[in-house]
């Protein structure tokens, strides 16, 4: 029986046929941001990747229409450390165009999101102005995480691999992933459990120089409290700010110190 991630990369193997015979074209200026990791690991608060999120398979339709360069600016004045871009079309409604808005609109780090497996995603990614991309161990084999991993670092791109258990969190470690996030999803089944975050954290060398981040299911500041409290640097949050009427009060609620200790 295939799930929904099969669905989804099934789809995205003929979005790469398309790809491989577009050149991707390039952003008209190129932006030196800062490093995605340095904010993480030497930030005393919760740092926040806030996402521009228009669906998903799970919620349908969230906020199809919206103005990514008008979101991308309400994150970035809010505080958030990195603007994360869907750029997955059949099944989240984004593109490499938004991406590119972002990346034109703010000088912080910008992470292409998407189900990466083919390294003409990563040109698409870098040409559009991305700094980060992301790769899910549960998509990929474990060649071919290495392989993908190794061609974007070698480009100057910054990589968060992502992962759901202790095995996709051993293969992050044995590619030398710096930056890994844990997500809360089951991508097989779209199930959200905060739980995922304690598991990985309890397991995570963050003596080695590496930064966890929480991924999905960050609503409110008791979410983040307590991932903070078992050692994540950052959350990654999309629909409950896309959803948002003040995304401003709802990111700054977010940044909890670190350990899970208020102010």
């Amino acid at each position: 029986m295939s799930t929904i991630l099969d669905e989804i990369l099934t789809e995205k193997k003929k979005q790469i046929e398309i790809l491989l015979v577009e050149s991707a074209s390039k952003i008209e200026r190129n932006v030196e941001r800062p490093s995605l990791f340095d904010r993480l690991y030497y930030s005393e608060n919760l740092q926040v990747i806030s996402e521009i999120k228009r669906a998903s398979p799970s919620k349908g339709i969230i906020a199809k229409e919206v103005d990514p360069a008008l979101q991308a600016k309400v994150y970035y004045e809010a505080g958030a450390t990195c603007i994360s871009v869907l750029t997955d079309t059949p099944f989240f409604k984004g593109s490499f165009e938004d991406l590119a808005t972002v990346a034109r609109t703010v000088p912080i780090p910008v992470l292409c999101k998407d189900f990466i497996i083919h390294p003409v995603q990563i040109d698409h990614a870098k040409n559009a102005g991305a700094s980060v991309i992301l790769l899910i161990v549960a998509a990929l084999k474990e060649e071919e995480l290495k392989v993908l991993f190794e061609y974007a670092s070698t480009i100057g791109l910054e990589v968060l691999v992502e992962v759901h258990d202790e095995t996709e969190l051993n293969s992050a470690l044995k590619v030398g992933a710096k930056i890994i996030g844990v997500n809360n999803r089951d991508l097989r089944t779209f199930d959200v459990d905060l739980a995922r975050t304690d598991e990985i954290a309890a397991i995570f060398p963050f003596q080695e120089e590496r930064v966890l981040i929480s991924e999905s299911g960050i609503w409110k500041r008791e979410d983040a409290e307590r991932v903070a409290r078992v050692g994540a640097s950052g959350v990654l949050v999309g629909e409950s700010l896309m959803r948002s009427e003040n995304i401003n009060n709802v990111l700054q609620d977010l940044q909890v110190v670190l350990g899970g200790i208020l102010k």
